[in-house]
C-alpha cells in the first residue's frame, strides 16, 4: 500500500546471498564502485564479493537489517566496533585485489584514506545502505535506518556514514546527518563524510 512503512527485520546468516545481490545491484551506478570496478559488465559480480564480505564481517554485531523480500539492506557497526581487526583488513584486501587488478594499490590507499578520517568518538556506523534500484525513493532506505537511529536518539549516541553519491546528501540530511568533510579519493570521485548528533 502507498504510504505504508516497509517491514524491516534483522538479517540472518541465511540472508547472505540475497543481501549481497541486492546491494551489488543498488551500487551498480555508484561513483566509488565505478572507480573500484570500471568494467560495467562485471561490476555487479565483482562488487558483490565486497558486499558479501562486509555483511559477514558485521553480521555478528547484530545490527544488519533487511526486508522480508530483500528489497534492501542496511549494514551497521555498533559503537567501538567499526574498525576491522588486522585479519579482516587482510581479507578485504584479498577480495579487492584480484577484482580491481592493477588499480589495487590506489584502491587500498583510498580505503585507508577513508578509514583515517573516521571519527574516534563512539558512534553507530552505517557502513552500507542500499535498496533495489527500481524501488528507490519508496521509503525502504529510511525504514532500514530507523531501528538504529531510534537507538541513537534513545541512548544519546551519534551516528556516522560516508556518502558516495552527492544526490544522497539531502536524503541523509532529512534523517539528521550533516556533511563534516568532502574527501576526494586518489584519482577518483569525492566522498562526503556525514555525522548525526542524537535527536532529543
Amino acid at each position: 500500500m502507498i504510504g505504508e512503512t516497509p517491514a524491516i527485520r534483522h538479517a540472518r546468516a541465511d540472508d547472505l546471498d540475497a543481501v549481497t545481490a541486492v546491494l551489488a545491484r543498488a551500487f551498480d551506478d555508484d561513483p566509488v564502485m565505478s572507480w573500484l570496478f570500471p568494467d560495467d559488465a562485471a561490476r555487479v559480480r565483482k562488487s558483490g564479493r565486497f558486499f558479501r564480505l562486509r555483511m559477514k564481517q558485521f553480521l555478528p554485531q547484530g545490527e544488519v537489517y533487511t526486508t522480508p523480500d530483500h528489497a534492501g539492506a542496511a549494514i551497521w557497526a555498533i559503537p567501538g566496533q567499526w574498525h576491522l581487526p588486522a585479519l579482516a583488513t587482510l581479507q578485504m584486501i584479498a577480495v579487492l585485489a584480484p577484482a580491481v587488478g592493477p588499480r589495487g594499490p590506489r584502491a587500498v590507499r583510498g580505503m585507508m584514506q577513508i578509514d583515517g578520517a573516521h571519527p574516534s568518538e563512539p558512534h553507530y556506523y552505517l557502513a552500507v545502505l542500499g535498496t533495489e534500484p527500481e524501488l528507490q525513493g519508496g521509503g525502504i532506505g529510511s525504514a532500514l535506518m530507523r531501528p538504529v537511529l531510534d537507538m541513537c536518539d534513545r541512548d544519546e549516541v551519534p551516528a556516522y556514514l560516508e556518502s558516495s553519491k552527492e544526490r544522497n546528501i539531502a536524503f541523509y540530511a532529512r534523517h539528521g546527518f550533516r556533511v563534516t568533510r568532502e574527501m576526494k579519493l586518489p584519482k577518483g570521485p569525492p566522498v562526503w563524510l556525514m555525522w548525526r548528533d542524537p535527536r532529543r
